[in-house]
């Protein structure tokens, strides 16, 4: 199955899109923290303005060590800022920053896809893991009960391992949306707020927050592609298939 020339030419384009969209991330990130704010605010900053300005006092911000680390933790309500972001006085930072007090908007004002999500988290790490597995045991199993020379019946094995990785791939589909929101929110608020200058910081800002949701696309196009093909695999579309 492994030797499957699909399965490995999944693998490959998956790989493709995701060095592409992280190396795009890296060079937009790059030039603009070439970019530095004529307000001289750093990250920290600007995501302690956002949240003052919302009326948001039960969200800590602390600096989290790694490259592009950011992220905020709805159960801690925290917002985690890398080193960068947190001391940086440039566009990158500001888009970063604000892009994660997006974050912590969404779960301040109930934002459903971002509910949504984080009700799929537990069973899509198990669909992640465990669930190709179930497929391969599934399709072995089918094809045993199956007689010589007819096709291979979906085992109901595999099928729970396809419902499993389907969970797994809804929950990279439901973040495009979350993300791309909270770049939206962070884009809009940082220019009503006099943050960020139109110009040269905007298009800084915009070039990392637009990058950064390229990651998320790659990401779900990669899980979907991988979810037809266990789907097929386990005679789910297209008939069944021998082991």
């Amino acid at each position: 199955m492994f030797f499957d020339p699909i399965y490995w030419l999944i693998i490959g384009v998956g790989a493709l899109l995701g060095f592409g969209a992280s190396a795009l991330v890296k060079l937009q990130f790059s030039r603009a923290a070439k970019v530095t704010l004529r307000s001289g605010r750093t990250g920290r900053d600007i995501a302690q303005a956002i949240l003052d300005a919302e009326g948001i006092t039960d969200v800590g911000i602390v600096e989290n060590p790694g490259f592009l680390s950011d992220h905020y933790n709805p159960m801690t309500k925290t917002l985690a800022l890398s080193p960068q972001v947190y001391n940086g006085r440039t566009a990158a930072a500001a888009g970063v920053a604000a892009h994660e007090v997006g974050h912590a908007l969404q779960h301040a004002h109930g934002y459903a896809p971002m509910w949504l999500r984080s009700v799929l988290v537990p069973v899509a790490n198990i669909g992640s893991s465990i669930a190709p597995w179930l497929i391969i045991i599934g399709i072995f199993l089918g094809a045993s009960a199956s007689l010589p020379g007819e096709p291979v019946q979906p085992h109901l094995v595999a099928i729970i391992g396809v419902v499993l990785f389907g969970a797994a791939t809804a929950f990279t589909l439901i973040t495009v949306p979350v993300e791309f929101d909270a770049s939206a929110r962070a884009k809009r608020i940082l220019m009503n707020m006099g943050l960020i200058q139109a110009g040269e910081e905007q298009a800084a800002v915009r070039g990392v927050l637009t990058a950064a949701g390229l990651t998320y696309v790659a990401a779900a196009v990669t899980s979907l592609l991988h979810l037809l093909y266990w789907a097929w695999r386990a005679g789910l579309l297209g008939g069944g298939r021998r082991a």
